[in-house]
């Protein structure tokens, strides 16, 4: 699928989706379980967009989330929608070790470098020619900031190549489980747990 028909709506700032919406159930499920134990779990969710899934995580478990995104104007929606968010690129301004749970709904359309626009919501929606240009390396850093018992949710679609992400993943010290998935006519949308 072109990645101008993902397009859309003409903002700054990703809107919530098919993909936030299963990333947020998924993490919510997941989290309010480890939550009960934890009750002082922090949670960063990184690219956060309009918040929509670090808010949601925050309502619906006992847990403290940040909120990153590179782009200001992201960052500026989700601080009026209560959540509490930093302008950050993937995890580099965080301390080691400083969170439980990392959230991503990376950009991922594989994308021809010759039709990129030049605007926040590429930033939001390409992935490179593979699809997997923001997605290794943020599998290459994001073990510095978890916990030593911290999880990863990531969402992956079958167009960056769920196989080559696992393997990745794993290369970067994870493990990957799936844990949900749900397919559209144009591609399967799979949320992996990643533990070190």
């Amino acid at each position: 699928m072109d990645l101008k028909d993902q397009r859309g709506v003409e903002t700054d700032v990703y809107q919530p989706a098919e993909d936030s919406e299963l990333l947020a159930e998924s993490a919510c499920d997941h989290l309010g379980k480890r939550t009960r134990d934890r009750p002082d779990t922090t949670v960063l969710e990184v690219g956060t967009g309009s918040g929509y899934v670090a808010s949601r995580v925050a309502d619906e478990t006992n847990a403290r989330v940040i909120a990153s995104d590179l782009n200001p104007h992201a960052v500026g929606q989700a601080r009026r929608e209560g959540v509490e968010a930093v302008r950050a690129d993937l995890v580099s301004p965080f301390a080691d070790g400083a969170f439980d749970a990392v959230l991503f709904n990376p950009p991922y359309l594989p994308t021809d470098p010759d039709n990129e626009w030049d605007d926040w919501m590429e930033h939001a929606l390409s992935g490179g020619e593979d699809g997997r240009a923001v997605i290794d390396p943020f599998l290459a850093s994001v073990g510095r900031v978890l916990d030593p018992d911290g999880v990863v949710y990531l969402l992956v679609s079958s167009l960056t190549g769920v196989d080559e992400v696992v393997e990745h993943a794993g290369e970067a010290g994870f493990s990957a489980v799936a844990i949900a998935d749900e397919s559209f006519p144009f591609e399967t949308l799979t949320v992996l747990t990643l533990l070190q």
